[in-house]
Parts: C-alpha cells; sequence; structure tokens
C-alpha cells in the first residue's frame, strides 16, 4: 500500500497519541507539522518536470491516417499518465504540444512546400522574431491568394486546433487539408502565426540579500543561524518524502510590431498581403482570427474593400459594437464575410442573429454528447466544423 506525505503524518500522528506518554510526543510532533507547509507540499507530490523532446522518445508517432498512436500499444495518447497528478500531466502534454507544433512546421516544409518568412523583416540579429508561412507563390500568383488566420491561444502557424490534432487527427486540427486544397484550386496561401507574440527568457536569480551593517551583529547571526536551521529542517523533510521542484520564472520580450494577434494580422497584411500581386484576396480566419480581420478592416478599410473578395470565419468572436465598427465596414462585411458557427441545425442553415454585421449559418448537424468510459461527456469537434462549413472554393 503506497502512503503519501500527508497520509504518513496523519498515520504516525494517530499511533503516537495512542501510546503511553503521547501527550508530550504529541506536542513535539504539533510543532514540527506548524513548521511544515503543507500545502506547499501537497503541491510538489509529483515526478520531476523533465520530458521527452521528440515524438520517439514519447514513444508516439503518427499512423498512415494520421492519427497519434503509441508506438508499442497502438492506443491514443492517454492524459491522465500519472494518477492524481493533474499538474505533471498538463505540463506532460503541453511539452507534446510543442514538440506537435515542430511536426506541423515540418509538414508545412516538406508536404506543403512553404517557407518560413521572418518577422520584422528589417529584424536585427539579436532581437525577438516571428514568422509566417508563405506558398512559393504567395506573392506573385496573379490571380487568387488565400489568407488563414487561426485563433487564439497554444496554436502556432499551421494549426486549428492542437487538441485535435492529438486526439483526433492531422486533418481535423491542422491546416493541412485547406492549404492542399488551395494549391490544387490555383491559389497562392500564406499561413499567419498571430499567436508567436515574445520571447520567453528564463529571469536571472536573485541574489542573497545582504545583511545589514547597521544592526547589531550578534542578533542578527543568531537569527540567520536560526533561520537556516528552521530551513533545513522543512528542505530535509521534503527531501525525504517529496522531491521538491521550483518552475523556472520567465520574462516575456514582446516581437516588434507583432505583440498581439492584432498587430500581426495588420503587420502582415502592410509588409506582405498588400504587396502581393494577386487580385483577389480571400480569408478564413477561426474564432479570434475574426476579431484580427475586422480590426484589419477597421484600419485598413479601403485597401480591404480594393482587394479582398470573400471571408470565411468560423465560430469567430468579433463583436462589431466593441470594435466600432463603421456604417461602411458593416454593410461591405454583409456582402463579403460569413460566419459558421456551432449550430444543431442542419449544415448552411441561416440562423439569426443581433448584430448587424455578416450572415451566420450552421457550421454542421452535431450529434449530442457522447460520454466517455470515465464519465466525461466529449466535446464537439470544432475542427471538423471549420471543414466542412468554409471550403477554400
Amino acid at each position: 500500500m503506497v502512503v503519501n506525505a500527508y497520509g504518513y503524518i496523519i498515520l504516525i500522528l494517530w499511533i503516537t497519541m495512542a501510546q503511553p506518554g503521547g501527550q508530550e510526543k504529541t506536542t513535539a510532533l504539533k510543532d514540527l507539522l506548524s513548521r511544515i507547509d503543507l500545502d506547499e507540499l501537497m503541491k510538489k507530490d509529483e515526478p520531476p518536470l523533465y520530458f521527452p523532446r521528440t515524438l520517439e522518445e514519447f514513444e508516439y508517432a503518427f499512423n498512415d491516417q494520421g492519427q497519434l498512436r503509441h508506438i508499442k500499444t497502438g492506443e491514443p495518447f492517454v492524459f491522465n499518465y500519472r494518477e492524481d497528478l493533474h499538474r505533471w500531466n498538463q505540463k506532460r502534454y503541453e511539452a507534446l504540444g510543442e514538440i506537435i507544433t515542430q511536426h506541423v512546421y515540418e509538414l508545412l516544409e516538406k508536404k506543403c512546400n512553404m517557407t518560413k518568412e521572418i518577422l520584422p523583416v528589417d529584424a536585427s540579429e539579436d532581437e525577438p522574431k516571428s514568422f509566417i508561412y508563405l506558398s512559393k507563390d504567395a506573392l506573385n500568383n496573379p490571380d487568387k491568394l488565400l489568407v488563414l488566420i487561426q485563433g487564439r491561444g497554444v496554436v502556432r502557424a499551421g494549426q486549428w486546433a492542437r487538441r485535435l490534432i492529438i486526439n483526433e487527427d492531422i486533418d481535423s486540427g491542422s491546416q493541412i487539408p485547406f492549404i492542399s486544397r488551395a494549391a490544387e484550386e490555383g491559389y497562392g496561401v500564406m499561413v499567419l502565426n498571430p499567436n508567436e507574440n515574445y520571447l520567453e527568457v528564463e529571469k536571472p536569480e536573485k541574489p542573497a540579500a545582504e545583511v545589514s551593517p547597521d544592526g547589531p551583529d550578534e542578533p542578527a547571526e543568531k537569527r540567520e543561524r536560526k533561520e537556516e536551521k528552521e530551513g533545513k529542517k522543512k528542505r530535509d523533510f521534503y527531501e525525504k518524502y517529496r522531491k521538491p521542484q521550483k518552475e523556472k520564472q520567465t520574462d516575456q520580450i514582446p516581437i516588434r510590431k507583432n505583440s498581439t494577434p492584432e498587430e500581426h494580422v495588420l503587420y502582415v497584411w502592410d509588409n506582405f498581403i498588400s504587396k502581393s500581386a494577386a487580385k483577389n484576396v480571400f480569408f478564413i480566419a477561426h474564432s479570434y482570427g475574426g476579431l484580427s480581420f475586422v480590426e484589419l478592416m477597421i484600419k485598413r478599410e479601403a485597401q480591404v474593400k480594393s482587394r479582398v473578395q470573400a471571408v470565411a470565419m468560423t465560430d469567430s468572436v468579433h463583436n462589431v459594437w466593441h470594435q466600432e465598427a463603421g456604417k461602411s465596414t458593416l454593410e461591405w462585411m454583409q456582402e463579403h464575410c460569413c460566419n459558421w458557427v456551432s449550430s444543431t441545425e442542419p449544415l448552411d442553415t441561416p440562423l439569426e442573429t443581433m448584430l448587424p454585421d455578416c450572415p451566420r449559418i450552421s457550421a454542421v448537424l452535431l450529434p449530442p454528447p457522447v460520454q466517455g468510459p470515465d464519465g466525461t461527456r466529449k466535446p464537439v469537434r470544432p475542427g471538423k466544423q471549420a471543414q466542412q462549413g468554409a471550403s477554400v472554393g
């Protein structure tokens, strides 16, 4: 039977109190417990936060259907790898997510034959940078250009939803099918990267506080020895029953002119889209990407109207009232934009809206949530909705 540290402490307390002469021992034990931060202790009840750096080391791989499966068992990814260790499981999931991001970048370059363009375009060697992906004809295709903008969060260039890539397949959660279809139909393609907004750097450790020379030496030394002794007792106890770990403290250095999704979309428009040869520009914007497009429309209205022919939004979170879109912007959106949203109505059913911007229609007929073996209810699959509701054509 495995007894965790907290249970071990309570067990000793119970045994001690039951023994003859337990009164004194109980007092001593209570004194020990008063010096232990139990909340901090329980938080550190987990293995080290070190995880594999490649899919192979994770023992996972994508099969021929684009599904992530365990190399040995063939099973899908398991989130609750360690029972009752949610923080550790979440960190493991995030580590896998970073590997998935790199995997999608490889697909964009090798499968979709796209190239990376560094942002800002005039970046110095030592400043933080972002990037987007362009098809070979993105800037010189004279006819049509497709621009893809994902939602907000951990997703990076080429992804709609990391969760769907991990739990479903590459086609459900990535932009690969859109890019492939666009190439077949003669579009140049730009894949934006609106969530790459800063460089994360580790904070230097703070130097130990120096003892003030003004105070009396002996009391200060005694106090330091006492604090050191008490601290050692705590550390020894933690080391005996837990392996303490401290997450790295980081600073975020914003990327110039790309520090928010809205800034990023505007910057890419000014430096790439507006300078492309395509007479007809099309957007697919998911979730927060729709909000970023509306901001672009407000700031570059005349340019957008002259180049953009249609915008397919999927579950867009834009709000023309809060974003203060003008009448001319609203009229243009009613003619050129459409927002496919999650709905129980059949595909392409017009839906009522209180906002005077663009038509809203049903993305897909959604089945009722299915209860999983662990008692949880499986969520809707927005990646599939986006693919069915917003075709490239």
